[in-house]
């Protein structure tokens, strides 16, 4: 086909565009376009038809079809590449149309349940397969030791052999279990035992697992915002209602969360390091915390998902260790120190947890692949994750540093750089002059990944700027592409 993609808008036909109708055509084609890409009639990674030929073949000015596209593009339903062409973009926009009502009115047909249908519509996370700068959450896989990692697997099943292939606990590994214990107890002063700690597929397995078994549908739950979607999609599939409570500077707002639902059920909070905004919440609304869920008969669920990587001060004690009524669920993983793909996390839950979510976990799915398990036991137990860790904590420390200085070069008097004294990404806070969710589309087109900062707030409510990850990407890399996205904020003045 040459340059010229097929025509894929043929099925269409003219005669779908009202050109004596009120509505501009650009509109109209836009409307078009975007409904076909949600629908999944246009695939991530398709190729639209370029403007002069899609202008020709419809009968309409390269003008309109140029509009329509740059509108698309703003919203980041496609991307652009110069010299190539305009693609469906492969992570669409969190926030659906109006014509997603559509989509919800199709699986009410096919037969999902109230709760199937929430999970289908609830915050999806942008993933970025390509691993482009700016893309959160992707450690440096450069860095680990895959071979290493490989011995340890052939040697856990060889040492192993039939032990690991019989029905597993539903807990977890248990030397596994109790190597976790005693890391949680002596670098986040968490206070457990071995039988506390549950071994789930990832830390996200773990919040869902946590909130079926804590939350009735209707329960009120606090949430951050700003806020990891991906904690919100949990609490949705129990059933729960989000009360958004914002983060300031010392965490989450425990005072307004009380104003907007002091009968909430529960309190996700990532206490060490938030996300996006990257503050650690202080002693005092820690203590806030804590006494509202003793009184309330609450439970709070502490995310602990990237603490590992501080790089000032000494490691700081998880708000589980302040618990003395035992309301403190602990969640943490392994996939930012190692690799995602591991898919091993971890739940400590109060002691009287222990038993109902053993149960919980015999009915749901059985349990976690043991052999993993056992590679990992032995990755903690001969000292390589500790070792892996300082390293990757010296080398993200040195990233850090190179992406604040270069956005303190090329965003002086536009941006302010934000950086927690811990985690692996750094927020640009952008005037209101430059709207994140334009920046971002204008970044995706020249292949950057720059989520906006207004995509993780309940409502957009969460603040005009960019969130940049760094851990993945090389000094090199770094610095060019902060060039690259200054460049593009200086060719868009406000």
């Amino acid at each position: 086909m040459g340059r010229h993609a097929r025509p894929v808008l043929a099925s269409l036909g003219p005669m779908a565009l009202d050109r004596a109708g009120a509505e501009p055509l650009h509109r109209q084609l836009y409307r078009a376009l975007r409904q076909m890409v949600v629908d999944g009639r246009l695939r991530p990674g398709e190729r639209l038809p370029p403007t002069r030929a899609l202008s020709a073949e419809w009968g309409l000015s390269r003008n309109t079809v140029v509009t329509a596209y740059d509108t698309l593009l703003a919203e980041g339903y496609v991307t652009g590449r110069i010299g190539a062409g305009t693609f469906v973009a492969t992570a669409l926009p969190d926030r659906p149309p109006e014509g997603m009502a559509r989509r919800v009115d199709a699986r009410r047909g096919v037969g999902l349940s109230r709760r199937g249908m929430v999970l289908a519509d609830a915050p999806a996370v942008p993933r970025d397969p390509l691993v482009r700068p700016f893309s959160l959450g992707t450690p440096d896989l450069g860095a680990f030791p895959f071979a290493l990692w490989g011995q340890l697997l052939g040697r856990s099943w060889r040492v192993g052999g039939r032990g690991l292939a019989a029905d597993p606990d539903p807990l977890g590994h248990p030397p596994l279990r109790e190597a976790i214990a005693g890391y949680l107890r002596a670098v986040r002063a968490v206070r457990c035992e071995p039988e506390q700690v549950v071994i789930v597929s990832g830390a996200q397995q773990g919040l869902a697992l946590v909130a079926q078994l804590l939350l009735d549908p209707g329960d009120s739950a606090w949430v951050e915002t700003p806020g990891w979607p991906g904690n919100r999609a949990a609490l949705l599939g129990a059933g729960a209602r989000l009360v958004p409570v914002p983060v300031d500077a010392e965490g989450l707002d425990v005072a307004e969360g009380v104003r907007q639902g002091a009968g909430a059920r529960l309190a996700l909070v990532t206490p060490s390091h938030q996300f996006p905004l990257g503050v650690t919440m202080s002693l005092g609304r820690r203590l806030q915390l804590l006494d509202w869920a003793a009184q309330q008969d609450a439970w709070i669920v502490e995310d602990d998902y990237d603490s590992e990587f501080r790089y000032a001060g000494p490691p700081l004690a998880a708000l589980q260790g302040l618990d003395g009524a035992g309301r403190v669920v602990y969640v943490g993983s392994f996939g930012k120190v190692m690799f995602p793909a591991l898919r091993l996390g971890y739940v400590v839950v109060p002691p009287d947890l222990v038993e109902p979510v053993r149960a919980a976990r015999r009915h749901f799915d059985g349990g976690t692949s043991v052999v993993p398990q056992a590679a990992l036991h032995r990755f903690l137990a001969d000292g390589h994750f500790a070792s892996h860790l300082r390293a990757m904590r010296a080398l993200y420390a040195g990233k850090r540093a190179v992406i604040l200085d270069a956005l303190g070069r090329g965003f002086a008097g536009l941006g302010r750089a934000e950086a927690g004294e811990a985690g692996m990404h750094v927020l640009l806070r952008l005037p209101d002059s430059v709207p994140d969710r334009a920046l971002s589309a204008r970044a995706a087109a020249i292949g950057l990944t720059v989520p906006p900062l207004s995509s993780y707030g309940v409502d957009g409510a969460g603040g005009n700027g960019v969130v940049l990850g760094f851990a993945a990407h090389g000094v090199e890399a770094l610095e060019r592409a902060v060039g690259e996205l200054a460049r593009l904020t200086e060719a868009h003045p406000p």
